[in-house]
């Protein structure tokens, strides 16, 4: 990147500089003009300064040959031989990159037995899967994980790296970063390639108040993990045409200081993740018990509740319920927001759902900008005439309510 000097002893604050920024970056500040956050380096400043007041300079950091780099890697995470559903969104977007620069989509899986996944991920589009099998990485461990990755970047060296953001990808992902000193954008929402490989990575910032554009375009690979939900998976393929190649590593280099003496598995609970039905409910809930309103709308239609951060600080419903970016990203085929603004903490977790539909009293509440539709009322008055509809097989969610 580019940075701008100025001559502020000889500028005159004519206001040229200022007038032929597009991005509203350059600003008079007591007396001196000075560029903020927002400038994108397109040089139509220093075009505009007849003087030749602003300059540019270069970066003359040390650059690692691009053309050196090729091809989009996924981390298939599996667990138990299962593997996560993130893997098939991941593919399906590393697809789509490799498309765009004309490179080929490689998937890593390190397990033991892994015979029929590797199959399985050639039916979903990959052009080659390098298969770790070996005894040793059976159960996850961070240490001989990381040296799998570390061995087949030392192999085939790939310009990009996907991984999801799970409690693996995000304990995985930093460590094979920083072995490589390479740049980690986390928890990405948008990903785009342009001609040169650089990889635009957009993930929300500050709260989620601002969406950052981040490019690693001085390092190589590039790495990014994507939530579960974020993207669309990959669509099998009629013609499987990829190849499976077999893969290993040493004993010494998979040890590992870890030594697992039990396993315990967690309890399974239903994640509103997969939810195909949610009904959210905000601040408009007046009381803890008339969540059961709610909780009956979702019966009916099969779903399951998901409720926005100040109903679960009251206590009034679980972590895990929660929809955001601090909680989980959905994309079901129908959400109904009920009494939600949809602040964009609240939105970047649900807005890709099929269907949208928002209930709230402020006919400017944010959420009416991504839904689908729209009803501007009290929900203690419509929610309980869309269950007596239900009931009575009479409105617009009846189908789905019998179908359930």
């Amino acid at each position: 990147m580019s940075n701008y000097t100025i001559d502020y002893v000889n500028c005159g604050l004519c206001g040229d500089c200022i007038e032929a920024c597009p991005f509203d970056a350059i600003e008079e500040v007591e007396g001196k003009i000075e560029m903020n956050a927002g400038c994108q380096a397109c040089g139509l400043c220093v075009e505009a300064c007849d003087d030749g007041l602003i300059k540019v300079i270069e970066d003359d950091r040390e650059a690692v040959d691009k053309d050196e780099y090729s091809d989009v890697m996924i981390f298939a995470e599996q667990v138990d031989s299962e593997i996560h559903p993130v893997t098939f969104e991941l593919m399906g977007k590393g697809k789509e990159l490799a498309a765009k620069i004309e490179q080929e989509l490689h998937v890593v899986l390190a397990g033991h037995n892994l015979a029929e996944q590797a199959e399985e991920l050639l039916n979903y589009g990959a052009d080659k899967v390098y298969l770790y099998d070996q005894e040793e990485l059976h159960h996850y461990s961070v240490e001989p994980y990381t040296a799998v990755i570390e061995d087949f970047i030392n192999q085939t060296k790939p310009t990009i790296i996907l991984m999801g953001a799970t409690s693996i990808g995000r304990s995985l992902a930093p460590r094979v970063a920083t072995r490589f000193k390479t740049g980690l954008t986390a928890d990405c929402t948008i990903l785009d390639v342009r001609e040169n490989t650089d990889l635009v990575q957009t993930r929300p910032a500050f709260g989620g108040n601002i969406m950052a554009r981040i490019l690693t375009t001085r390092h190589r690979p590039q790495m990014a993990t994507m939530r579960y939900k974020v993207m669309e998976p990959a669509k099998r393929v009629a013609e499987p045409k990829g190849e499976i190649i077999e893969c290993s590593l040493e004993a010494e280099k998979l040890a590992t200081r870890a030594r697992i003496v039990d396993i315990t598995k967690k309890p399974e609970v239903e994640s509103i993740e997969d939810a195909e039905v949610i009904i959210a409910v905000g601040r408009g809930i007046r009381e803890e018990k008339d969540l059961e309103m709610a909780r009956e709308l979702a019966d009916l239609l099969g779903g399951k509740i998901g409720t926005t951060r100040p109903l679960i600080e009251k206590g009034w419903t679980k972590h895990q319920d929660q929809i955001g970016l601090s909680g989980r990203t959905v994309r079901p085929k129908l959400i109904i927001t009920l009494g939600i603004s949809g602040a964009v903490q609240f939105v970047a977790g649900m807005k890709n759902a099929e269907h949208i539909f928002a209930v709230n009293t402020d006919p400017d509440a944010n959420i009416f900008d991504v839904a689908h539709y729209g009803v501007v009322g009290d929900l203690y008055q419509i929610v309980p005439k869309l269950i007596e509809d239900i009931r009575n097989g009479e409105g617009p969610l009846q189908e789905m309510a019998a179908a359930n």
